[in-house]
């Protein structure tokens, strides 16, 4: 094989931690570009976690982060499908980094589906005032717009990853469920800071 296939490989692999034979299949799928392949094989966790939809996560791991000034700590519940998995050092970092970005960021809810439906209808409300007279299409945009950039606030998975800005957290899980080939999802969570 060309040396500088391999090379592709092995950077492409290091980045994502994929097996060696997804890492060429991404690079062959996208005209052995690096960023196009991180790209693809982000895209087939997407399509993996569709398929897995219905299974069930019953193994994983609890994390805990502490900030070193101890005023400010979170536990996160990281579910997997087998406890192999759930053994594995790199799923356990996985943990523990998310973790530090609940300790971090605040999140509120772990994704859209688990924010109550009167919830959204009060953002709705909030977010259309004094837009009653404006077109249908217009408060649409509008509150799409809005609904983004507060989802991106109080969803853990909507929000950037606190280690890479141009990586949502739903991204970062998402190389993991390819690196795994088994569905990774987040649990419970919670915060606590002293003061607030």
């Amino acid at each position: 094989m060309d040396p500088v296939i391999l090379e592709k490989i092995k950077i492409l692999k290091e980045k994502t931690g994929a097996p060696i034979g997804k890492c060429l299949e991404a690079l062959q799928n996208s005209d052995f570009d690096l960023t196009k392949a991180e790209e693809y094989l982000r895209k087939k966790g997407e399509t993996l976690l569709e398929k897995k939809k219905e299974v069930k996560t019953s193994q994983g791991v609890i994390a805990a982060y502490v900030h070193f000034n101890g005023k400010i700590g979170s536990l996160i519940e990281l579910k997997c499908e087998t406890d192999f998995v759930a053994q594995n050092q790199d799923f356990k970092n996985l943990a523990y980094e998310l973790a530090i970005q609940v300790a971090a960021l605040k999140p509120l809810y772990a994704s859209l589906e688990k924010i109550p439906q009167e919830i959204l209808e009060e953002k709705r409300k909030e977010f259309l005032v004094g837009l009653e007279n404006k077109p249908q299409e217009v408060q649409e945009e509008v509150f799409k717009g809005k609904l983004e950039k507060w989802l991106n606030e109080v969803c853990l998975l909507e929000q950037p990853y606190f280690r890479n800005e141009n990586l949502k957290v739903k991204d970062l899980i998402n190389e993991y469920v390819n690196r795994f080939g088994e569905k990774i999802e987040v649990g419970r969570f919670i915060r606590f800071a002293l003061d607030e």
